[in-house]
């Protein structure tokens, strides 16, 4: 049986990713902060949860993330808070960050494998046409590089892995709760969307950023 790994397990989209996967018959591990003690701003705790794991996983998500830290996303650049701009950062690109640094042993040698990344179509600088959400935005931008980085070098020794950042929609979730859209999808919709999105890449596109439908978005 395949294994998955579910990175932010508790959260909306990370347990609607969980389920569809154990549909898709995959063997789920999930680990969270609420049931792990994971904090991906922490390097130790990072280290502890994961290198507690045993692979090798066949697929990996990780679906962490903070939209504004408590705050409100800015509308304009003075509305901009140090604070909360660096642990926005924290949580969106550090956090991926320290968890792809320990993916390679997780991972399979001798098989195809996938990481996807839950990254936001607001992080595309040359897709950016109206400005605001500043610190969200720099956060997810500087994951993309992250993931294109990682896939780089993940690739130089497990050559057959995909490793991308994926763009889910706006899900319905608590972390939407309060900020008005066109058009929600929910987590459960969300997550079967991603999973197709995985089992249709293949590695010559991995480092890619891709929506939730397969098409690829511009950085």
């Amino acid at each position: 049986m395949k294994k998955a790994l579910v990175i932010g397990a508790s959260g909306g989209v990370g347990n609607a990713l969980a389920l569809e996967l154990q549909s898709r018959g995959f063997a789920v591990t999930g680990v969270s902060r609420s049931g792990d003690g994971l904090d991906v701003t922490n390097k130790d705790s990072v280290e502890r949860v994961l290198g507690g794991l045993e692979g090798p996983f066949d697929a990996v998500f990780v679906a962490i993330g903070t939209l504004a830290a408590g705050g409100a996303p800015e509308k304009a650049l003075g509305a901009i808070d140090p604070a909360r701009m660096l642990d926005i950062y924290a949580v969106n690109a550090v956090g991926p960050a320290l968890v792809l640094a320990q993916l390679e042993r997780l991972l399979p040698q001798d098989r195809a494998s996938f990481v996807g990344v839950l990254s936001a179509r607001v992080g595309s600088i040359g897709d950016n046409k109206i400005g605001g959400w500043h610190s969200y935005r720099a956060s997810k931008a500087a994951l993309n590089q992250i993931v294109r980085g990682s896939a780089i070098e993940l690739g130089r020794k497990r050559r057959s892995a995909v490793v991308v950042a994926l763009h889910p929609g706006t899900v319905a979730t608590e972390f939407t709760r309060d900020y008005p859209a066109h058009k929600k999808v929910s987590a459960k919709d969300a997550a079967a969307d991603l999973c197709d999105v995985m089992e249709g890449l293949e590695p010559s596109q991995s480092g890619q950023f891709f929506a939730y439908d397969g098409v690829e978005i511009e950085w």
